[in-house]
């Protein structure tokens, strides 16, 4: 059981293909997707597989002790164990002390903002009533990222849009002058029209609270439901990708083929779970004394300037570039909230 949850947000600096393989639609690799929805999703095995990668990579081959942890934290690996003797022997010298699971978790990284070519202010990111409200319930887990509540506890006045207020065509936005033109907004060759009674202001704000990122007080764009699911369905981009023969110069037969992508600025949000070591070894166990080790210990492998990383394919070609930003609020205790 997962006693700690973390949120951290997920911003595209590069276009970036987490695939569900191949389709049955006019897109040849698609991108993950939520079932029931249709909006974007990273699964939790991509995410998580990156991660470790990430902390794998940037651990010096002489930090047998780091290594030890990378392992207790993401689970063990025996492949990657075998590569250092030392790492080895310290789960191989009881076969028990190799079967134990992770003490990290991630969520699915959900879909937050959404970048989308604007007439005026060159984008503005984009997101729905929904995605407001799964980001609400996800982050409910602690009590310093409610959107009731500002830094002394008092409830603040945050309008929340619901989809009934928000109908199909029009929107509602966080500051007129950097996304309006008159009385609409016009996105890719859409016009919405904005509801002024609607106000985002408070969401914005916390938005930014939460992200680090400034510039979504100015570009904060709220749709409908329906007309968020259509833009993240049909405004990803979509490459088409050859394969040239190196004898004739032309395009290999049979190799043509299109890959869907997250556009770059595109932003999205994950728990991480954290819990205590699982393993019986107390010597294993004694490395992280509790949850609150774990979960520090994910953090720091992002500090210190070290918050950018690559998810999903095409690495080679300088695909899924992200940072990775923390909620700076201090996470509360999740199955104390529960009860």
């Amino acid at each position: 059981m997962f006693k700690l949850a973390k949120p951290f947000f997920i911003t595209c600096e590069t276009p970036l293909h987490a695939g569900s393989g191949n389709d049955l639609g006019i897109i040849d690799l698609p991108i993950q997707r939520e079932r029931h929805t249709d909006f974007p999703k990273i699964e939790g095995s991509s995410l998580k597989g990156s991660i470790r990668e990430a902390f794998e990579e940037r651990c010096p081959d002489s930090d047998v002790e780091k290594k030890v942890k990378i392992h207790l934290a993401f689970g063990y690996d025996e492949d990657e164990a075998k590569k250092d003797e030392k790492v080895k022997n310290v789960f191989e010298k009881d076969t028990d002390n190799k079967s134990f699971a992770g003490a990290l978790g991630f969520t699915d990284a959900r879909i937050l903002l959404f970048p989308v070519k604007s007439m005026k202010g060159v984008f503005a990111w984009i997101t729905c009533p929904k995605v407001l409200e799964n980001l609400k319930k996800d982050l409910s887990h602690g009590k310093d990222v409610d959107f009731k509540s500002n830094k002394d506890g008092k409830d603040i006045p945050t309008p929340f849009p619901s989809n009934d207020q928000l109908t199909e065509g029009h929107c509602a936005v966080a500051n007129k002058g950097h996304v309006a033109i008159k009385e609409n907004v016009v996105l890719e060759e859409y016009a919405f029209e904005m509801q002024e009674d609607i106000d985002i202001s408070q969401i914005a704000k916390k938005l930014v609270e939460l992200t680090g990122n400034k510039v979504i007080s100015d570009k904060l764009v709220v749709l409908s439901d329906d007309d968020f699911r259509d833009f993240v369905t049909l405004s990803t981009e979509v490459i088409t990708r050859t394969k040239i023969d190196n004898e004739t110069g032309t395009v290999k037969s049979g190799n043509l083929f299109t890959e869907e992508y997250l556009p770059s600025e595109t932003i999205m949000y994950s728990l991480a779970l954290a819990t205590t070591i699982f393993n019986k070894d107390a010597s294993l166990r004694n490395r992280f004394t509790d949850e609150n080790k774990v979960m520090d210990f994910f953090k720091d492998g992002f500090a210190d300037g070290k918050d950018v990383m690559q998810i999903g394919g095409n690495a080679t070609i300088g695909k899924g570039i992200v940072t990775i930003k923390f909620c700076e609020k201090e996470e509360n205790n999740v199955e104390s909230e529960r009860n």
